[in-house]
């Protein structure tokens, strides 16, 4: 069968950057998707984008579907025929469904019963005559934001200008939002023009000819090299920062580097400052020495060729010094505010009708930062440097530079501090309480700093849980899913065991103390220890644990995360070995026949019957003995070594006894014992073969 290549284009308006690489990645694989569920086979399939256009090359795409030669089942031998003998209309009725009649029926047995079959041939569909299909494949894309335009129905990123949509030579027949599809393109809006093609696969270099790079990894490649020629060429050291660098890369389809310089006054300005006035607001890469020092110069990328360069260079240079001035400015008139009056000033700062103002959220991050010192190994020093740092946290929320580049609360914070004469450990502690700031940060480098962090997080979460701001679905505008995922991380990586639930009902109590919230403690910490678990998940699934286990974890009460994640992590790595079935079955076995003994009653040996009774209670004592000061590796083993004990044991007990007495005393004895089994993990959640 003869194969043609396929190309889908839709051309838009400027489609915002952090969108374009999602939504072509979404229709490639939808395309891909329509293409296996309409059983049409075919090669390669390419994606393509620019601000302007989404695009899916499809390499050797089959002409046709394949013909079919299919068995279909109808009803049993004896609902099929009445009792003369006779095709019954429910046979008759099965025949006509299947485009056949009566004369194409057999019976076939099917696990010692008789049906009724027909055989039929499906004659493949021509691939040309589906493809029009492809236009609700193109609808169906959804994005974070939508518009309408003129007076069309249809909701989409941006509105449709062009559709390209061949198969071969031939125009796939469809329209999207009044606009037809055809074989022609448009080039770069003021270097090219439109152009026709005339097969899919000259679509890249055709584009080309009309200075655009369709590919986008072509375009951020050519966008690297020209970096690091400029780099070469002036001795520079330009750090590519890859988020912005992607951005860059979907603001332009034909990227030329250039670069401009600002007056060096302006690096008297903290570098944060200049880099983030340079990266968030114009979009420029910074540039510094061989030392790292921060340079008066700002690369950027122009959406053209090299004609013009240094007028263009000139009027970027003159846009920055306006915004390098607007932050010098505010530079020098914070330095003119004292922390008090600048924590005076949270009085007035409502964060939430419903919480209060951030002055108060202050001193409940400061209660919980004073708690969490007393749980966690800080130095008498540390723990006044976390104090210090609480109290002080917010201060900079209310300085010009923050109001101006909010991206820069902390930083600020650190610099302002160390300028107002306190310690650089608290300083150090107020930047680091908003880390993790994302999920591909580093948690806080200090103690001081973690502790601050942690409360502050906890503090928010519970704060918003009582008020009954619960993320759901994408709405999540306080990130508490981040600032959960945040404590994990910090608790893990700091080897902190706090009780995760005695903290959350630690800090309910602040809040609830505070006025705050009408919901019940209870109700408020059943959700947010069920919101935590969702986090610890999300983290164990990236560790690549498989999820029985990671269900098997957080069936336990969750304490200590650091000992969780190690939980987990033991399960994953004894999974394959030899015995692990046999220990799993064992314990879960007891876990089982636990969950029939009903209130935890005390344990009387000398109610035991028999030797093994008393061998698995000894057992037992010697895991509690010590069995806090434990860590996950030697409770897992310990944990192990019962498998035996458990096996004899239930050869030669009979735990519901006649005896009520008898049957009780061994109900508690398992009761106790899957506790303990429970408190490392719920073994009966795991799957063994």
């Amino acid at each position: 069968m003869s194969k043609k290549d396929l190309l889908l284009e839709i051309g838009l308006e400027e489609m915002p950057a952090r969108f374009v690489t999602d939504a072509m990645n979404s229709l490639k694989e939808k395309l891909a998707v329509w293409l296996k569920g309409n059983s049409i086979e075919h090669g390669e399939v390419a994606a393509f984008s620019t601000p302007r256009r989404l695009s899916v090359y499809i390499k050797d795409v089959m002409e046709a579907q394949p013909d079919v030669n299919e068995e279909a089942k109808g009803p049993a031998r004896k609902i099929a025929l009445d009792e003369n003998g006779e095709w019954s209309k429910a046979a008759m009725g099965f025949a006509r469904g299947q485009g056949m009649s009566a004369d194409d029926i057999y019976f076939k047995e099917l696990n010692g019963t008789e049906y009724v079959y027909v055989k039929k041939f499906i004659k493949g569909q021509k691939t040309f005559d589906l493809l029009p299909q492809i236009e609700k494949v193109v609808t169906s894309l959804s994005f974070p934001k939508n518009m309408k335009w003129a007076d069309e129905d249809m909701r989409f990123i941006r509105p449709i200008k062009w559709i390209a949509a061949l198969f071969g030579d031939e125009v796939i027949p469809f329209s999207i939002a009044s606009v037809p599809a055809g074989n022609e393109t448009t080039g770069h809006r003021f270097l090219g023009g439109k152009v026709e093609i005339t097969e899919p696969a000259d679509y890249e270099k055709l584009l080309l000819s009309q200075y655009v790079i369709a590919n986008p990894v072509d375009r951020k490649n050519a966008i690297r090299d020209q970096l690091e020629k400029l780099e070469e060429e002036q001795g520079w050291n330009i750090p590519v920062d890859e988020t912005l660098l992607e951005e860059v890369n979907n603001l332009v389809e034909y990227p030329t580097v250039l670069f401009g310089s600002f007056n060096e006054e302006f690096l008297d300005i903290p570098d944060e400052v200049l880099i983030t006035s340079m990266k968030e607001h114009q979009r420029y890469f910074p540039v510094k020495d061989n030392q790292g020092n921060l340079l008066p110069y700002f690369v950027t990328v122009r959406n053209g060729d090299h004609r013009h360069l240094e007028t263009v260079a000139r009027g970027n240079e003159k846009v920055l010094r306006a915004r390098l001035a607007d932050a010098d400015f505010f530079y020098k008139e914070d330095q003119k505010m004292s922390i008090d009056h600048a924590l005076q000033k949270l009085k007035s700062i409502v964060y939430h009708e419903e919480i209060g103002t951030l002055a108060e959220k202050v001193e409940r991050v400061r209660k919980i930062t004073k708690l969490l010192s007393g749980l966690v190994p800080l130095s008498k020093e540390e723990t006044a440097f976390a104090d210090r740092a609480a109290e002080i946290s917010k201060f900079d929320l209310v300085s010009h530079m923050v109001y101006e580049f909010p991206e820069l609360q902390g930083f600020m914070g650190e610099k302002y501090a160390l300028q107002k004469g306190e310690p650089q450990e608290v300083a150090k502690a107020i930047n680091e309480h908003y880390q993790p700031r994302n999920a591909s940060d580093n948690a806080p480098e200090s103690n001081a700093g973690a502790a601050v962090s942690i409360a502050d997080k906890m503090d928010t979460i519970v704060s918003c849980f009582a008020i009954g701001l619960i993320p759901t679905g994408s709405q999540d505008p306080y990130a508490l899913r981040r600032q959960a995922s945040g404590i994990v991380q910090i608790l893990a990586e700091k080897k902190w065991n706090v009780s995760l639930n005695e903290l959350i009902g630690e800090v309910i109590n602040l809040v609830k103390a505070d006025g705050i919230g009408s919901k019940e403690e209870a109700e408020i910490q059943e959700e947010i220890v069920s919101f935590f678990r969702l986090r610890i998940k999300h983290v164990l699934q990236e560790k690549g644990v498989r999820y029985d286990l990671i269900e098997a974890v957080l069936n336990s009460r969750i304490t200590s995360i650091p000992s969780l994640l190690e939980r987990a992590e033991i399960l994953e790595q004894e999974k394959e070995s030899e015995n692990f079935k046999e220990i799993v079955e064992s314990l879960s076995r007891v876990m089982n026949i636990a969950k029939k003994a009903g209130e935890q009653g005390s344990i009387n040996p000398e109610l035991f019957e028999n030797e093994q009774e008393k061998a698995l209670y000894s057992e037992f004592l010697k895991l509690e003995k010590d069995s806090e000061k434990m860590d996950p590796r030697t409770s897992y083993r310990n944990l192990s070594s019962l498998k035996p004990f458990i096996e004899r044991y239930f050869e030669n007990t009979m735990v519901m006894a006649e005896n009520d007495e008898i049957k009780q005393n061994r109900l508690s004895q398992m009761k106790i014992l899957a506790e303990r089994i429970q408190s490392f993990a719920g073994f009966n959640e795991i799957i063994v073969k």
